[in-house]
């Protein structure tokens, strides 16, 4: 390296937000240092990417292989040829998509030549035949038929578009594309590789590659290296495209492409750069776009060699299709996944299925994303951003439990979630940075993550798994709030979800009481919907009703935004109604109601209930009278890992400052009927690491404050459930006898699990099962023993609601001062 280029005090600037000039970065051409190019470019993509390098599982699908360029290095474009068509057709198109739905891809890839139908006359005439104008006119109707139809995310390579023209494809497509190739325009003189084709003009592609960030679209281009440009020219080509992004911020990957030559063409016998020249243009392109700009190579073009271009500072492989084959580079077939993951790993990384759209751009999708795309992308995405790596749901049956694939397969994990699983075995309190490191975890790091909860679980817990027998009774599903999530509640604006609005007779809840209790429960659950009717006095008269039933029944109920709503509407302070909850029978607190304790998620999800604040001063007053309660989160929505980790920092600081949480219940978000999912605002819940993960991670950020993790049978199913129990959790919650809110929103796994079948399971996964109480003392042999004979169930009687709440209502009070007073 030259002693002349700073290129250390360069490496520290870009790594903390700051650039090269212009001047620096053409002074990159004199540079023949490679490894120390090399590790200046590693450390700055580090900075940006961690230890993730992406990939987008695609299919590829050549919409025309006609183009009105000649490029004398091209074999994907040609003549027309007798007997074959000028473009797929539809169903031909469609046929592709559907594979690759199957297929597991998340990408439809389009690819074609430039406007074929200006050169020729069989292209306009099969245009024509089939209705359209222009192949883009084609194209964007069959992208739109792509993502209605079978979910794939188009990303559109068109070649030379107006603005127009891609604005019209943005409304179909997740992102577009085309490759600058090359700055020089002495390559598209006579005998130069661009000679005869208009398309390849320098200026014309920059065009548009700025037309495309005056429309909005998330885009990708590169160059094209070893077709005789110099290397000062590769990286004139870098910073004219840099301007632009500058400009616009649209360029979400750089692609450095390496020319194959190919037999056939013109350029058939001219040399392709070595490796050495390929890494050093991957380094400069790093340095040049810095931490943010993914930097791209196609891998089946340098099989075999795919460690050193990730040196180089590569953080991502492009389209890798499982199905179709690189039309562009027939001869060059994809890497299988399994493959790329592995050589991945062997380059100290991880391999992350993307999707046509990165993170930082996903985050923003108001901006990059048309409605109907944005919800067609979410329902693909994960947490960070990325693809979920599997199709697994929660709440959906017939689904086994995903094996741990190749694209989970990782190298040694990092310096920073080994402090962050350290300090979580420790018990320490963990910083936000080390949950979401936590959260971030694949591979090889996820499985330490794992491993290590399911260490701490067994040293506070032992091997017994915890489960309570219990029923559900939610009173009311009539409710004056509107939380986005929310399937179960009914109101005037939620009359299109499932089942009608109820409101029970005191009679029916007094019976399910008496039934729970000859089955061999313990406890009843109770919550329900803020009835517009419903005061203090209303929950007061429910504890009553369960200890007039049976008094030995133990009253676990009332969210805080109903023990909020409850003191409110009899004029007292929420610590004052807590006692008068107490003395009417109530034993612990659901610590339901939580969803995301982090304002920055609340506002948009559950904007009119109680604040974060507003939640945790409830909790705080119950546990201060006496009344011990659990604490949720529900995620997988509209959430990230940084929410995830301030709301369980704001559970241990609460937990640590009372010490009346008992055990800690991750509540997985089930999509299928929720409102914010239905209008397309929300992601399928979390994905199947995700889900599991959140046991793991809660059990070490919440280490010496909470011992018990819960994991939801309703929601993760049974495979979930031993995933979960090998994972950190060492609670299945209740049996529930009858529940109501999951399926609403539409978990599929059942309202009931008996004992037996509860035992089953627990003794499946290799633990040893335990009946508890609500506050994880021992039952009653008498009680256990009935929950193992109990009868069926008789049917439920959902009473309809009526104009006012049955018992213990403000109506009711109205009423009956109205009759005294005459």
């Amino acid at each position: 390296m030259t002693n002349q280029i700073p290129i250390e005090q360069w490496v520290r600037r870009i790594a903390t937000g700051g650039r090269l000039t212009d001047a620096e970065a053409l002074s990159l051409a004199e540079v023949d240092d490679l490894p120390a190019l090399c590790r200046a470019a590693a450390q700055v993509r580090d900075e940006g990417f961690g230890d993730l390098v992406s990939v987008s599982r695609k299919v590829f699908i050549p919409l025309t292989k006609l183009c009105r360029d000649v490029c004398h290095y091209c074999t994907f474009a040609h003549p027309p040829k007798k007997g074959e068509r000028a473009f797929l057709t539809p169903e031909e198109v469609l046929d592709i998509a559907r594979a690759g739905a199957k297929a597991g891809c998340d990408e439809a890839l389009f690819t074609l030549g430039d406007k074929p139908e200006l050169r020729y006359r069989i292209a306009r005439e099969e245009l024509a035949e089939l209705g359209y104008g222009s192949t883009v006119e084609y194209l964007t109707d069959l992208s739109h038929r792509v993502i209605e139809e079978t979910g794939l995310l188009p990303h559109i390579n068109a070649g030379i578009m107006t603005e127009a023209e891609l604005s019209a494809l943005r409304e179909v497509s997740v992102s577009q594309g085309i490759m600058l190739e090359t700055i020089s325009d002495r390559l598209s003189q006579r005998g130069g590789p661009h000679f005869g084709s208009p398309d390849k003009l320098p200026a014309v592609r920059l065009a548009m590659v700025e037309s495309a960030g005056r429309a909005s679209v998330p885009f990708t281009t590169g160059i094209l290296i070893g077709i005789g440009e110099t290397r000062t020219e590769r990286i004139d080509a870098l910073l004219a495209l840099r301007t632009l992004h500058d400009t616009y911020g649209h360029i979400q990957e750089i692609i450095v492409q390496n020319f194959r030559a190919k037999p056939g063409t013109k350029m058939a016998d001219a040399p392709e750069p070595t490796l050495e020249d390929h890494q050093w243009t991957i380094a400069v392109a790093r340095l040049i776009f810095g931490k943010n700009v993914s930097v791209q190579a196609p891998p089946n073009l340098r099989s075999g060699e795919l460690e050193p271009l990730i040196s180089a500072g590569l953080s991502d492989w492009g389209g890798v299709s499982p199905l179709t084959p690189d039309h562009v580079n027939p001869e060059a077939p994809w890497p299988e996944l399994e493959r790329l993951a592995r050589e991945t790993a062997r380059a100290g990384k991880v391999l992350v299925p993307r999707l046509a759209i990165y993170p930082a751009w996903l985050k923003q999708a108001e901006i990059w994303l048309a409605p109907n795309v944005r919800s067609a992308t979410l329902k693909r995405a994960d947490g960070q951003g990325y693809a979920q790596e599997q199709s697994w749901r929660v709440g959906q049956r017939n689904q086994s439990a995903p094996r741990d694939t190749v694209l989970t397969e990782g190298p040694a994990i990092s310096t920073a979630l080994v402090r962050a699983i350290d300090r979580g075995f420790a018990g320490r309190r963990l910083s936000e940075d080390d949950i979401t490191a936590l959260f971030r975890a694949r591979g090889s790091g996820a499985a330490a993550v794992r491993a290590a909860a399911d260490t701490v679980r067994r040293e506070k817990c032992g091997d017994d798994v915890r489960y309570v027998v219990n029923r559900n009774i939610n009173y009311t599903n009539v409710c004056t709030y509107k939380c986005t999530f929310c399937a179960f509640s009914k109101g005037n604006k939620a009359e299109h979800l499932r089942g009608l609005p109820y409101d029970l007779e005191p009679a029916e809840i007094a019976r399910r009481v008496r039934e729970a209790w000859d089955r061999g429960g313990t406890e009843v659950c109770m919550q329900g919907g803020i009835h517009p009717d419903y005061t203090g006095d209303t929950y007061l008269e429910i504890c009553r009703i369960v200890k007039e039933a049976v008094p030995e029944m133990h009253i676990h109920a009332f969210s805080p935004l109903e023990v909020s709503q409850g003191a409110h509407t009899l004029g007292v302070p929420v610590p004052d109604f807590l006692v008068m909850l107490k003395e009417a029978g109530l034993g612990t607190l659901p610590g339901t109601a939580a969803e995301i304790l982090d304002e920055e998620v609340r506002q948009r999800l559950c904007g009119d209930k109680l604040s974060t604040d507003e939640w945790l001063a409830v909790i705080e007053a119950a546990h201060m009278v006496g009344l011990r309660s659990t604490a949720t989160i529900m995620y997988g929505h509209i959430d990230s890992y940084t929410n995830w980790a301030r709301h369980l920092n704001r559970i241990r600081a609460l937990q640590e400052k009372t010490g009346g949480f008992t055990e800690f219940v991750p509540l997985p978000f089930v999509h299928m009927e929720a409102p914010v999912y239905l209008r397309g605002d929300a992601r399928q819940g979390p994905s199947y690491r995700e889900a599991v993960l959140m046991h793991s991670v809660a059990r070490l950020a919440l280490n010496g404050a909470i011992d018990n993790i819960q994991v939801s049978w309703v929601k993760m199913g049974a495979e979930g459930v031993k995933a979960a129990l090998a994972s950190g959790a060492n609670d299945l919650g209740g049996t529930l006898m009858n529940e109501s809110i999951s399926r609403a929103a539409g978990s599929e796994f059942g309202q009931e699990m008996s004992p037996a079948r509860m035992e089953e399971l627990i003794c499946s996964a290799g633990r040893v099962p335990s009946q508890r109480s609500t506050l994880y003392g021992a039952v009653d042999a008498r009680q256990t023993a009935r929950s193992f004979t109990a009868a069926d169930m008789t049917p439920v009687v959902q009473s309809k609601a009526g104009k006012h709440a049955r018992f213990g209502g403000a109506a009711k009070k109205r009423s009956l001062a109205a009759l005294s007073n005459g």
